[in-house]
């Protein structure tokens, strides 16, 4: 299995999240597990840094340091469950998150959202990433 092909899971309170596209385990594009059905999550509507903060959180990967739009992780398969995500950084959960629902939205996978955090990052050359 190449690094490419790696994902990485992390259970949370309520939601289970992983972030895919990267090969590390605290950078990706971020999907959620919502009705038994994995899914992107989050085109990339609004998608900030604050978003950014709460999923790095939540995951125990430390500080958030970018939040990637427009498939930056390459696009995800299957459904999009949220958009219009909106969190104000101090969140918990992504789940605490002002959304607009799950499945509703207009979005397509050339807008997956991703992030970048602090903690276990594993890489020669992580500006590569930034671009």
């Amino acid at each position: 299995m190449t690094s490419q092909q790696k994902t990485f899971y992390f259970l949370t309170v309520g939601v289970q999240i992983k972030l895919a596209g990267s090969g590390f385990p605290c950078t990706g594009r971020v999907e959620i597990l919502y009705n038994n059905t994995w899914g992107t999550v989050f085109c990339d509507d609004g998608w900030d840094f604050n978003d950014a903060e709460v999923v790095c959180r939540e995951l125990g990967c430390g500080a958030a340091l970018h939040a990637s739009n427009s498939a930056h992780f390459g696009p995800g398969t299957g459904r999009i469950w949220l958009s219009g995500v909106d969190c104000s950084g101090s969140e918990i959960s992504l789940s605490e998150c002002k959304h607009s629902g799950f499945g509703n939205n207009n979005c397509e996978h050339s807008q997956d959202a991703g992030v970048l955090c602090s903690g276990e990052i594993i890489c020669c050359n992580c500006n590569m990433l930034l671009d």
